[in-house]
């Protein structure tokens, strides 16, 4: 990583709500990424968002810069990494998803390029055997998000500037601030000519675990909750990404 004294050119940005299982795994899997394109310089920001685990003392054991968002809330939690953060260009990453080296680089190559301000890319999850229902989403995000041109949350990129002159992330909103930072993103690009793009051929591999936590019926059900207009103001309405199951603590001990 860049030390200090430097700015780096990129920061990976990953909010973090009791994530001390797998933020090593995923800071590992940026470490390797980089390590493959060694010419570039980089910091990690993890925004503990008040977590109650070891969520920050596992970050910073993989070499993480830790900042802390006491309101829980993703879009806060990503806004507190980027207030943070050093670097010229922005990666938003999940706290439970793996960034591959060739993803970073073709979000390098189109950062270098000039005409792209943000993006982001498809998703695959890190176990086939999900269900139904999460298997029929997946797809279907996948070619809606390509289709309109809407980043997912796990991943995502802009320029600094992208992000600071849009206003970041939406805070009136608990789920769903990557579609509106999307269009913020889409927005700002096109006033300087420059466009949003969905690196297709590029997929970032997310963790199923939810699948693990409910069945396919009981995320169609959050889904359906999240349909309701104005729900994705309420957090109570969004506890699919809030809330652990009763038996995570003993999933998570399992495995």
């Amino acid at each position: 990583m860049t030390p200090e004294t430097a700015a780096p050119q990129i920061s990976v940005l990953i909010p973090a709500y009791n994530e001390e299982r797998l933020i090593g795994r995923t800071l590992d899997a940026v470490h390797a990424s980089f390590a493959a394109l060694p010419a570039l310089t980089y910091e990690i920001v993890v925004c503990d968002n008040n977590s109650t685990d070891k969520t920050t003392e596992a970050a910073l054991a993989k070499g993480a810069r830790v900042v802390r968002e006491p309101h829980n809330q993703i879009a806060r939690a990503r806004n507190t990494a980027a207030k943070n953060a050093r670097g010229a260009w922005f990666i938003f990453l999940d706290a439970d998803t793996f960034l591959t080296a060739k993803l970073l680089g073709d979000t390098v190559r189109a950062f270098e390029g000039g005409r792209i301000c943000a993006g982001g890319t498809v998703l695959v999850f890190d176990r086939e055997d999900i269900g139904w229902f999460p298997t029929f989403m997946c797809k279907l995000w996948n070619r809606v998000s390509v289709v309109l041109n809407l980043a997912a949350g796990a991943y995502l990129f802009c320029l600094r500037e992208a992000w600071v002159e849009s206003g970041g992330f939406s805070e009136e909103v608990y789920a769903g601030e990557e579609l509106y930072f999307s269009r913020r993103m889409q927005q700002w690009g096109r006033k300087r000519k420059m466009k949003f793009k969905i690196l297709s051929d590029s997929p970032i591999t997310t963790s199923a675990r939810k699948m693990e936590w409910y069945s396919s019926w009981g995320i169609f059900g959050h889904v359906l909750r999240m349909l309701v207009p104005g729900a994705m103001k309420k957090k109570e309405a969004c506890d699919l990404w809030y809330s652990r199951p009763a038996d995570a603590a003993k999933v998570n001990a399992e495995r």
